[in-house]
């Protein structure tokens, strides 16, 4: 089963959004099927077979999540982070910003949702294969 070490090196060439596809083949290939990542501190908690979990620890010191979610902007913004026009801190700090708690990746489903504090979905978003 996958290990935090492999996670972390296939998420070290992830340089922007416009890495992100490669980078999910990659770690769908070590035998992950989904995961959730906290905006919150950065803590990822990655899932593969027969309950298998892998914690990322946080990465930073906790942002504070705005409460009330502003999709229609989170959008716009995301889709500049997906064209490699911002890096991953200030994609999460925009995240903060605009009420996005977590996203989930379902691999079988290639799927990436993102949702606010209280667990609406907010945007999903199928990934590029």
């Amino acid at each position: 089963m996958f290990t935090v070490e492999q996670i972390k090196a296939a998420h070290s060439k992830v340089k922007s959004g416009a890495d992100f596809p490669a980078y999910i083949k990659e770690i769908k290939s070590l035998g992950v099927t989904h995961y959730e990542a906290y905006v919150t501190d950065g803590h990822i908690d990655y899932k593969g077979a027969n309950g298998y979990t892998a914690k990322v620890p946080a990465k930073y010191e906790p942002l504070v999540i705005a409460d009330i979610a502003k999709g229609e902007k989170f959008k716009a913004e995301l889709i500049a982070h997906q064209h490699g026009k911002t890096d991953f801190l200030t994609f999460i700090k925009m995240c903060a910003t605009f009420g996005i708690d977590r996203w989930a990746i379902c691999m079988d489903k290639m799927t990436c949702t993102y949702y606010d504090k209280a667990g609406s979905e907010i945007l999903v978003e199928e990934i590029p294969h």
